[in-house]
C-alpha cells in the first residue's frame, strides 16, 4: 500500500502539510482534491520522488511501476503513435533488444525466448492498443501519424495521457486529465479508468468524472490529508454532516439551503414538462442538498444581467459556418431569445466551439445573416480570453480600465468573490495559475453586465469551489445562455435545452445527458464501421467477381463460424433492455414526491443504490457489447 506518516512540506515560505498521514490500499481509486496551491501536484513529486518532504516518511511498495501524466511535451518529429507507444517502456525495450540481436543473427536462442516475452507482455499488440488510445482520446487515424510538433498544446496534453495509459503501471497518477479533454473523451477515459486494475490518484475539479470513477477521496484539509471512503457525492455528504456540528456554520448552511430550496421551487413554477426541464428540475434538487457542503468556500458572485434586451438578441439565418475553403456548418438556422439557456452537444470537432466563435462574431460567416438586435450585449468566454489578459496589470487595474470612475472599493468588493483578496487585487496576472486567470476572465466578464453568455469550456482549471460557485452564479443568471462544457454538472444545473452539433449540422436534441451518451455510443461505433467499411472497399475495389454460389458458402460459413458471438450479443442486449427498464422504473420511483414526506429513508436509500448498481451493470454490458461488436467486425474483416 502507499504509506504517508507525518509528512510535512513547506514551498516558499508557506505551510502546505503538516504531520499529515493517510494510507492508499492496492487497487482502490483515489479523487485527491483541494483549493488551487494547497500541494495536490506536490503530492504526486513527492510520490514520484522528485521532492522530498521536510519531515515523515512515503513509502510505496518497491517494484510497482509508476505512471504519470507528463504536463508539458517536447516538439518532436515522432508521430503521435509512436509518442503513446513509448509510454510502455518493457516493450519498447524488447523491441531495441529484439531488433539488435535480428540484425546481429548469430544467436537462435536468444531471439527466440526475446519473442516468447513479448507475446507474453502482449507486446505484438502494442501498437493496436495504442491506436485505441488515441482514437478514444479524440485522434484519427491521419492525426495518428502526424509529428508531435504539428499540435497545439492542448492535443499534446492528450498525448501526454496516451502516454501514460499505454504504461503497465501499478499505480497511475493523473493531475486534471480532463483539462484538456472534450465530453466524448471524458466518457471515454471514465469507462477505461473504470477498468483499470492497478491503484488510481487522481487530481480532478470534474464531480461528475469522480463519482463515476473513484471509492475514495484525499482532501486537503488545513494542512492535512483527509481521507473519505465512497465517491466525490458521499464525500460532500460527509463533509455537510462535519461542518454542520459547528453552529456559525450551521446557520449559514441553513441560510443557503433555504436560497437554493427557493430557487428551485421558483424554477419548478415555470419548468415544462420536457425532458431536459425536468432533468435540470433534478440537478438542482440535488444542488440545494450538497450547497450546505460549500458553506465556508471563498467564492461568491453573482453574474447581473444588462438592462435592456432586444427579442431576439442574435439571429444566424441560411448560416454557412466555417474557415475560407472548409465549411464546417452549413445552413445553420439558430435565434436565441432572451432567457433562452442552451447547452452544445456534439462529438469532437464537429464545430461547436466554430458555432459559438460565430456567434460572438470572431470567426465571420462564409455565407447567410447574423443579425444583432439593438440592445445585444455579449458576454464570451474562451480560453483565448486568458491568454489576451495583461500580465503586467493586476486585476484591480483590469476592470478600472472598463470603469474608471469607479471607487477602489467598490471594485475590491466584487473582485473579492471571485477570491482576490487583500494584497491580490494588485498583483500582476502575469505569475498567476492557470485557474487564477480564468477568474479574472470571469469577473471581467461579469463587470460588463452582458445579457448573453457565449461560454467555450469555462471550468478549465477551475478548482471544485469556484466550480460549484460559477454554476450557482449560471443557474440564476437572468439572461440568455449558450455553453460548451465538459462538465457534466455545471451542464445539467444551468442548461434547459441542448442542441447536438454532428454531421454538419445542429439541431435540437430531444433528450437529457444520459441520451446523450448513448447517443455518443452509437456514434462511435457507427463511425468505427463507416471507417472499416471505407477500408474494405477500397482494398477490393480491383478484385474480380467471385462466384456467387462460392460467396454464399464463405458466408454461410462465416455465419456459423460467428454464431457464438452473435448469440452472445443478442443475449447481452436483452440483458441491456431489461436493465434499461429497470433503471426507468427506479427513476420514475424515485421522483415520486411521496417518497420524500417523511419516514422512508431507508426504502430511498434501498432505491437509491439499486438505481446505482443497475446503471453500473448496465455500463459494464455496453462495454462488453462494445468489445463483441468490435470482435465481430475484426472476424468479418479477416
Amino acid at each position: 500500500m502507499i504509506n504517508l506518516q507525518g509528512v510535512s512540506l513547506q514551498v516558499g515560505g508557506r505551510d502546505l502539510l503538516n504531520n499529515a498521514s493517510c494510507r492508499i490500499f492496492p487497487g482502490h481509486k483515489v479523487g485527491v482534491i483541494g483549493a488551487n496551491g494547497c500541494g495536490k501536484s506536490t503530492l504526486f513529486k513527492m510520490l514520484l520522488k522528485q521532492q522530498d518532504s521536510d519531515a515523515g516518511s512515503i513509502d510505496i511498495p518497491s517494484g510497482w511501476e509508476v505512471a504519470h501524466m507528463a504536463q508539458e511535451v517536447s516538439a518532436t518529429d515522432q508521430s503521435a503513435l509512436d509518442y503513446a507507444l513509448d509510454g510502455d517502456h518493457r516493450l519498447r525495450d524488447l523491441q531495441q533488444a529484439l531488433d539488435a540481436a535480428e540484425a546481429d543473427g548469430s544467436d537462435g536462442k536468444r531471439i527466440a525466448e526475446l519473442h516468447e516475452r513479448m507475446a507474453a507482455i502482449d507486446g505484438y499488440s502494442g501498437p493496436a492498443r495504442a491506436a485505441q488510445l488515441l482514437d478514444g482520446l479524440g485522434f484519427s487515424h491521419a492525426d495518428q501519424q502526424r509529428p508531435v510538433k504539428s499540435f497545439s498544446g492542448g492535443w499534446r496534453i492528450r498525448l501526454n495521457l496516451a502516454r501514460a495509459l499505454m504504461c503497465p503501471a501499478d499505480l497511475l497518477l493523473l493531475d486534471e486529465p480532463t483539462n484538456h479533454l472534450d465530453l466524448d473523451a471524458t466518457l471515454w477515459l471514465e469507462q477505461w479508468l473504470q477498468r483499470f486494475p492497478g491503484t488510481l490518484l487522481i487530481i480532478s475539479h470534474d464531480r461528475d468524472f469522480l463519482d463515476a470513477v473513484v471509492d475514495g477521496i484525499v482532501s486537503f484539509e488545513q494542512q492535512d490529508m483527509v481521507l473519505y471512503s465512497g465517491n466525490y457525492t458521499a464525500f460532500e455528504r460527509a463533509r455537510a454532516e462535519r461542518l454542520a456540528q459547528q453552529q456559525v456554520q450551521y446557520e449559514k448552511q441553513q441560510a443557503q439551503r433555504a436560497h437554493m430550496e427557493d430557487f428551485v421551487r421558483r424554477f419548478r413554477a415555470k419548468a415544462t414538462k420536457a425532458k431536459q426541464a425536468q432533468s435540470r428540475l433534478k440537478a438542482l434538487d440535488r444542488m440545494a442538498e450538497i450547497a450546505p457542503a460549500h458553506v465556508d468556500s471563498p467564492f461568491r458572485f453573482r453574474l447581473p444581467c444588462a438592462d435592456k434586451v432586444s427579442n431576439p438578441l442574435i439571429d444566424l439565418r441560411e448560416a454557412e459556418i466555417g474557415y475560407p475553403g472548409k465549411t464546417i456548418l452549413p445552413k445553420v438556422e439558430l435565434g436565441i431569445q432572451p432567457g433562452r439557456r442552451i447547452g452544445l452537444l456534439g462529438p469532437n470537432g464537429a464545430g461547436k466551439s466554430s458555432l459559438i466563435k460565430t456567434l460572438a462574431g470572431d470567426l465571420p460567416l462564409l455565407s447567410g445573416v447574423r443579425q444583432c438586435g439593438e440592445h445585444l450585449k455579449i458576454g464570451y468566454f474562451a480560453q483565448h480570453q486568458l491568454e489576451a489578459l495583461d500580465a503586467k496589470a493586476s486585476p484591480l487595474l483590469h476592470v478600472q480600465r472598463l470603469s474608471p470612475d469607479a471607487s477602489e472599493q467598490q471594485l475590491r468588493d466584487f473582485l473579492g468573490g471571485y477570491g482576490f483578496v487583500g494584497d491580490r487585487v494588485f498583483e500582476p496576472v502575469g505569475g498567476f495559475s492557470g485557474g487564477e486567470k480564468a477568474r479574472v476572465a470571469l469577473a471581467l466578464l461579469a463587470w460588463q453586465k452582458p445579457n448573453l453568455l457565449l461560454l467555450d469550456e469555462p471550468t478549465n482549471h477551475l478548482d471544485l469551489e469556484m466550480r460549484h460557485a460559477l454554476t450557482l452564479a449560471l443557474a440564476e443568471f437572468p439572461g440568455a445562455m449558450l455553453l460548451v462544457s465538459h462538465d457534466r454538472h455545471l451542464l445539467a444545473n444551468t442548461t434547459d435545452e441542448f442542441i447536438l452539433v454532428a454531421d454538419g449540422r445542429a439541431e435540437p436534441y430531444d433528450g437529457d445527458l444520459d441520451d446523450y451518451k448513448q447517443w455518443l455510443l452509437s456514434f462511435k461505433r457507427d463511425e468505427k464501421r463507416r471507417q472499416d467499411s471505407d477500408s474494405g472497399s477500397a482494398q477490393t475495389t480491383d478484385k474480380p467477381i467471385e462466384d456467387k454460389k462460392a460467396q454464399r458458402r464463405a458466408a454461410a460459413a462465416l455465419r456459423e463460424q460467428l454464431k457464438p458471438l452473435t448469440n452472445k450479443l443478442k443475449s447481452i442486449e436483452q440483458k441491456m433492455a431489461k436493465l434499461e427498464k429497470e433503471v426507468q422504473s427506479l427513476e420514475e420511483k424515485l421522483a415520486d414526491e411521496s417518497l420524500y414526506s417523511g419516514g422512508q429513508q431507508d426504502e430511498i436509500t434501498r432505491l437509491t443504490k439499486a438505481q446505482g448498481e443497475a446503471k453500473e451493470s448496465l455500463e459494464e454490458l455496453e462495454m462488453e457489447w462494445l468489445e463483441i461488436s468490435e470482435q465481430l467486425e475484426e472476424a468479418r474483416g479477416a
